[in-house]
């Protein structure tokens, strides 16, 4: 049995863990008899957006780990308790929380910077060449984690994937059922959100990759 960390980014694609990016890499997770264990980083969002209207709400604050675990049904662990040792795999779900939050690449673009905490817990994956599966706009995160020329999608979008080379990636276009291994860096990653129109679609790419990273 695969025992797999996911790292969660909030809860709401417009300010942290796209929701049914989570829930359906969790569910693919599951219904693959994998045992899971969910993690996030116990700090601020960067801001709090109204899901209802997509305006921000300047009033609010919120936590990312509390926030988190409401995807978690409350079984989540703040993320400097991660040890990639006790792990087979590592899943990173999309949603802008993964460019506010776990990075601030939404803000900084090719300048950006990943959030010490996630940092750490991503990069012992890679030194540790343990698969690791990135969805959404969460592989923008992958040039600061496993260096120069390492192979990522994001889908299509062009200045995206411009920043990603800028960061010394190598971008793969990709379709949103399909997903790109680099298999020098053991990571994958797939469009998910960054091109699916519904869940069915962004199912459809996020399972294959599920499916792969648990093969490895």
């Amino acid at each position: 049995m695969k025992n797999v960390a996911v790292i969660l980014a909030g809860c709401g694609f417009y300010d942290g863990a796209e929701l049914h990016e989570s829930v359906l890499a969790l569910l693919a997770l599951s219904k693959a008899g994998a045992t899971v264990q969910c993690f996030a980083p116990d700090i601020e969002q960067l801001h709090v957006v109204n899901h209802l209207s997509g305006e921000e709400d300047l009033q609010a604050s919120r936590n990312v780990l509390i926030e988190s675990a409401r995807i978690a049904r409350g079984e989540i662990k703040s993320l400097d308790q991660l040890r990639a040792k006790d792990f087979d795999a590592l899943v990173v779900p999309g949603g802008f929380g993964a460019a506010k939050n776990l990075s601030d690449f939404a803000i900084n673009g090719a300048a950006c910077v990943i959030e010490p905490s996630v940092l750490a817990a991503t990069q012992s994956f890679a030194k540790l060449s343990k698969p690791a599966a990135y969805l959404c706009i969460a592989p923008t995160m992958l040039p600061s984690i496993y260096g120069k020329g390492v192979k990522l999608t994001i889908g299509n979008d062009p200045d995206t994937a411009a920043a990603i080379v800028a960061m010394g990636g190598e971008h793969v276009d990709c379709l949103v059922d399909d997903f790109v291994f680099d298999s020098q860096h053991n990571v994958l990653s797939t469009p998910a959100y960054m091109l699916a129109q519904n869940i069915a679609q962004a199912a459809s790419g996020i399972d294959r990759t599920i499916e792969k990273l648990l093969s490895l």
